[in-house]
């Protein structure tokens, strides 16, 4: 039976490949989209979800908003960073057709709640920005807390931070939240730099989805030809880009494609390493779930990442 998934979107270039990922995998059930900010506002990022799952075939998946901003302030502007790697629209600057179907109505913290209610251990969640939205829902709902399964792209533990020298990019955003998520959770997965930058995706890669000869496979293909040559200028030494969010995704969908690491996990709030993830040492009882990805079968993973991708874009 296929695992059922909610994807927690901040739609950007690394974002839209874990939404094709989940589509074109036989082991994953794709409920919904929730939307964050992060990447782009999150008025641009449910309408990127939407145009990509017409662009899919997929209209039928609902895509609900979140929060606009952390929860700690009062407004959002995208990072200038975020900027040149994901493009002025969060996809590549591709033109992409705009959907003409809307948000459904409703928060997305309250249909997390619900999904969780109805579905249980059945549903993994996988959050791949801020994690404001999936905290909001901790907060209102001690029951979500106890029983919902996260896998989350965030975080670096044994690497160096993407926005300083200690934050990643998401936990950036809203440390309180990730904090707040990271020490409630009671089966929680990090997928951090630790292990996103391994899995790297080339121009060789994206010429196979051109060739399918699909307006999605093209689509795609300018996208991450964009992320690419952003990665070419703000990271050489890699020779690709990484493969953040798709990632989490693999490991909601097969978790032995990664090394994980038992470990209870929390988030620096204040003062220089604000950002920063770290082991939580006031709690590192059996009650909890807490792992961190330390390794990954980054070869298994990219040719399932290719699979998954052929699939969806036909």
């Amino acid at each position: 039976m296929a695992r059922k998934i909610i994807l927690d979107l901040d739609t950007g270039i690394d974002d839209a490949l874990a939404l094709a990922y989940a589509l074109g995998s036989p082991d994953l059930e794709l409920l919904a989209v929730t939307g964050t900010y992060g990447n782009v506002t999150v008025e641009q990022g449910v309408a990127n979800t939407l145009s990509l799952l017409d662009l899919l075939a997929r209209p039928d998946i609902p895509v609900y908003a979140g929060p606009g901003h952390a929860s700690d302030r009062q407004g959002f502007e995208v990072l200038e960073i975020s900027r040149f790697i994901h493009g002025g629209n969060g996809i590549g600057n591709v033109d992409v057709a705009r959907s003409s179907r809307g948000v459904q109505a409703g928060s997305a913290v309250d249909f997390l709640i619900g999904a969780v209610a109805s579905h249980g251990d059945d549903l993994v969640i996988v959050s791949t920005g801020p994690s404001t939205t999936v905290a909001q829902a901790m907060k209102q709902s001690e029951d979500f807390a106890h029983n919902a399964r996260i896998v989350f792209m965030g975080g670096a533990l044994t690497v160096p931070g993407n926005v300083t020298p200690w934050s990643e990019a998401n936990v950036h955003q809203d440390p309180p939240a990730s904090d707040y998520m990271l020490r409630q959770s009671r089966d929680i997965s990090m997928v951090g730099l630790d292990v996103t930058l391994q899995t790297l995706l080339t121009t060789e890669h994206t010429a196979t989805w051109r060739g399918l000869g699909t307006a999605a496979g093209r689509t795609y293909a300018d996208m991450l030809d964009y992320y690419i040559d952003a990665y070419a200028v703000t990271a050489p030494y890699l020779g690709g880009c990484g493969l953040h969010d798709p990632l989490a995704v693999a490991a909601a969908e097969d978790d032995s494609i990664i090394t994980w690491l038992p470990h209870a996990m929390k988030v620096d709030v204040e003062g220089p390493t604000r950002g920063r993830t770290i082991g939580d040492e006031t709690q590192m009882g059996p009650s909890r779930r807490s792992r961190v990805a330390v390794g990954v079968d980054a070869e298994r993973f990219v040719a399932r990442l290719m699979e998954r991708m052929a699939t969806a874009l036909a």
